[in-house]
């Protein structure tokens, strides 16, 4: 499975953007997804997971209220839709596939990533 993250750039504060995650295969439609993001100098975090059936998603408490993850299991697509973004929102954010059919705030959990797309909130 390969998977292209596209969607980053340069916001203001406050601003919103949507990062979009397409598969390529149509079998990741039977696995969890998960965003994750690598601010400079900082670990990987857990951004936001959606089950295989978009039924169940989860989400960091820094980012609770303000993104929210979707898909589109035709198309083979996730979606991180951000609002209200903030400065330290600032990161480089992967898309990633579970090895199960839920997601998962464990990076270990995840089998397959895309390169990344990088979003810069300016204050």
């Amino acid at each position: 499975v390969q998977l292209q993250a596209s969607g980053g750039g340069l916001v203001q504060a406050g601003g919103s953007l949507r990062l979009s995650c397409a598969a390529s295969r149509r079998t990741s439609s039977n696995n969890g997804m998960g965003w994750f993001r690598r601010a400079p100098g900082k670990e990987r975090e857990f951004v936001a997971g959606i089950s295989w059936n978009g039924a169940s998603t989860t989400y960091a408490d820094s980012v609770k209220g303000r993104f929210t993850v979707s898909r589109d299991r035709a198309k083979n697509t996730v979606y991180l839709q951000m609002s209200s973004l903030k400065p330290e929102d600032t990161a480089v954010y992967y898309c990633a596939t579970s090895r199960t059919s839920y997601s998962s705030s464990n990076y270990s959990q995840y089998n397959h990533w895309g390169q990344g797309t990088q979003v810069t909130v300016s204050s």
